[in-house]
């Protein structure tokens, strides 16, 4: 099976320590300005969805709804993770570029 090259960059991210996971902390990441990138679960409730969307809108913060909750999770070293922000703006473009060229090729 193919390595993920998103789910890779998010590794490397968290283990800089340049991501901020679970609900709480990613709210947080993007309303103190840190989140340079979120990343929403396919798995999260329409309401998470939503709620990131509408927030990530306001706050100028790109946000990709991606994998499931358990590769997210598992990305990062944690269980499950239906939400992250990435606080590196170079690793933030970096994941971007990433998450937009398997948009496309979809």
């Amino acid at each position: 099976m193919k390595r993920d090259s998103v789910l890779s960059l998010l590794g490397i991210a968290k283990k800089a320590g340049k991501v901020m996971a679970g609900e709480f902390q990613t709210e947080q990441a993007v309303k103190t300005g840190k989140a340079g990138l979120v990343i929403v679960s396919e798995e999260a409730s329409q309401n998470t969805k939503k709620k990131f969307r509408n927030m990530c809108d306001f706050y100028r913060v790109p946000v990709f709804f991606y994998g499931g909750k358990e590769q997210l999770g598992t990305a990062i070293g944690c269980e499950f993770r239906a939400s992250l922000a990435v606080v590196d703006e170079g690793l933030s473009k970096s994941i971007e570029k990433k998450l937009e060229s398997k948009g496309r090729e979809v």
